[in-house]
């Protein structure tokens, strides 16, 4: 496979940024509301059947201002890294992608999660974006293990988790409440390389 060029670029402590030629993660700002709901409005049917279910305030602006300000406390106290997904050609917002549940100690490890918008799928962004957060999760955060579940049926997510080297590990049952139904889901790892950090 090929290895892509990426860079993390200097930020205060208090964010992160992870870019490519082609695409730039970062943590979400409130100036990222009017791109985000129209996103997320537009692709609604094409996301509720893998996501939990959405209340009518879910795409207001204070519910959206609420997400910004807890993203950037579960940054700042190492829980989380929840970013945006821009073309760097467009400036367009293509998705989101979320390191979460990290877990330091003996575990060493998180859970990645991500959606896309509907008029941008199928179009390799998340599997460029996954290949992106990979190295800062190994390399930066220093963790051992990532872990993943999606719902069997999602054949594209699987598709893209092992497109990403992931390996299937187990079944959970009834693992999370999906659009109002408590749904099955694959689980999914990848470990960080024995000899060190790598690209992909």
């Amino acid at each position: 496979m090929a290895r892509s060029m990426f860079r993390f670029l200097s930020r205060p402590p208090e964010t992160v940024t992870i870019a490519d030629a082609d695409y730039l993660l970062r943590l979400p700002v409130v100036g990222d509301y009017r791109a985000w709901t129209g996103l997320r409005s537009e692709s609604r049917a094409f996301l509720e059947p893998w996501e939990p279910a959405w209340r009518a305030e879910d795409l207001t602006e204070g519910a959206f201002r609420d997400r910004v300000a807890r993203s950037e406390q579960e940054f700042s106290a190492g829980q989380a890294v929840a970013l945006l997904l821009f073309s760097r050609r467009s400036d367009a917002l293509l998705g989101g992608i979320t390191i979460g549940h990290i877990r330091r100690g003996a575990a060493q490890s998180c859970m990645i999660g991500y959606w896309m918008g509907e008029r941008h799928a199928g179009h390799g962004h998340m599997s460029a974006a996954v290949g992106l957060v990979i190295p800062y999760i190994f390399s930066v955060l220093q963790l051992h293990r990532i872990e993943a579940a999606c719902i069997p049926d999602n054949d594209r997510s699987v598709r893209l988790l092992e497109k990403a080297g992931f390996e299937q590990e187990g079944y959970l049952r009834k693992y999370l409440k999906i659009n109002g139904q408590w749904r099955d889901h694959l689980l999914f790892s990848r470990l960080a390389p024995p000899d060190g950090p790598t690209e992909v």
